[in-house]
């Protein structure tokens, strides 16, 4: 089988590339506009780990093509370099650099030292944790703690207000990691990322699917009360099983004021099973604390109606297909996977081991707390309720 050529693409190409990138296009996707295999396009996006570079553009100091053309026309014509230098007002030391630097007068040509001009310039400009050392320790000590890059920034600004020097913003710390050109953070810190792939992807929504049994006498979310739909009260929580391995799952539930974590040991996936062990968890805490629970339709809240009776909190129940309708919850249990990621066993997780994974997310600053704790949050409506 014949080889097919290297192909080296053009600027105007690999704009294409980084646009259906950012648009949420598959590598093998793109591949087919240039009609070759996805390597091809994955040579060229994790140069700079999936992250678009800025656009460059040249200093307004530099010499243009224009001027360039100047200098090779007077050259010649025999002109000297101060007359060349006066005619484009420039100084006569920048027009002898210029003509040394590119071969001399004999051999000087505008558009070759005009590209050589513009690939000399391109130089990767140091970024903060490569300079700031002390913060890039932080920020790894924080990563290791499954902080995401948003956390650990929006930390830094609350802990060091006014103190630039010890802040650093999230997208400098996702292209430290993901660029490791710039030599800022080890790439090993990827795999503490909430998604741990090499090259940063634009997100995808995905929508689960509901294969599960209608429920009887369900209350839907639309008669939920407005005080849990605005978040102002305390006590309105959500909750979900997250699936594991071999049929292994754990409830998660999730409070909807402070985002305050708990999560429940359910040996099987039955509505009785579950649905004692959500009674068990529900009787730990103050009445005023659990006022109502919403779950989507899957089948383990079929004896919803008893979790109702022992414990007097309502149930609601999401439309089908509607897995926002329970958003604080579905992005807990997206947070959650980087304890139990999927195909992981999950059965063998005692109660007191699932309550320190629910610790180490509780003590995590939250951008929608304005960078407090979950934690911090659940103890002050704690105090009030007392």
């Amino acid at each position: 089988m014949k080889q097919r050529r290297r192909i080296y693409y053009t600027e105007s190409q690999k704009a294409i590339m980084w646009d259906r990138w950012q648009e949420g296009e598959s590598l093998s996707q793109i591949a087919q506009l240039f009609d070759r295999g996805h390597s091809s396009i994955q040579g060229i996006l994790a140069e700079t780990g999936g992250i678009r570079p800025a656009q460059r553009c040249r200093s307004r100091l530099a010499l243009t093509l224009a001027e360039r053309e100047e200098i090779s026309v007077g050259l010649a014509r025999g002109d000297s370099i101060r007359s060349i230098a006066t005619l484009l007002g420039r100084a006569p030391s920048t027009i002898y650099r210029e003509i040394t630097r590119n071969g001399g007068p004999d051999w000087y040509r505008a558009n070759l030292a005009d590209q050589t001009a513009w690939d000399r310039a391109l130089r990767p400009k140091t970024c903060r944790l490569a300079e700031n050392r002390t913060l890039a320790r932080v920020v790894a000590d924080k990563l290791q703690l499954l902080w995401s890059p948003e956390q650990i920034a929006g930390w830094l600004k609350r802990t060091y207000p006014g103190d630039e020097n010890n802040q650093v913003s999230h997208e400098t710390i996702y292209r430290s990691l993901f660029i490791q050109a710039r030599g800022a953070l080890k790439k090993e810190l990827l795999q503490h990322l909430r998604r741990t792939r090499a090259m940063r992807r634009s997100r995808h929504h995905t929508q689960k699917t509901d294969n599960h049994g209608r429920i009887t006498n369900t209350v839907s979310i639309s008669e939920r009360p407005v005080t849990a739909d605005d978040r102002a009260v305390p006590g309105h929580w959500e909750g979900d099983l997250l699936f594991g391995d071999r049929n292994s799952q754990i409830a998660t539930l999730v409070e909807r004021n402070s985002r305050y974590v708990m999560l429940v040991k359910v040996a099987r996936q039955d509505t009785k099973t579950v649905i004692n062990a959500l009674i068990k968890n529900a009787r730990k805490l103050p009445q005023g604390l659990y006022k109502s629970l919403t779950w989507d339709r899957g089948k383990e809240m079929a004896d919803h109606t008893r979790f109702t009776l022992a414990t007097d909190i309502k149930v609601y129940f999401c439309d089908p297909h509607s897995p926002w309708q329970r958003g604080t919850n579905e992005n807990t249990n997206g947070l959650l996977r980087q304890y139990f990621p999927k195909g992981k066993d999950i059965s063998a997780y005692s109660q007191a081991q699932l309550n320190t994974v629910a610790r180490k997310l509780n003590e995590r600053p939250r951008k929608t707390l304005n960078y407090k704790t979950p934690a911090e949050q659940f103890s002050q409506s704690v105090a009030s309720t007392g």
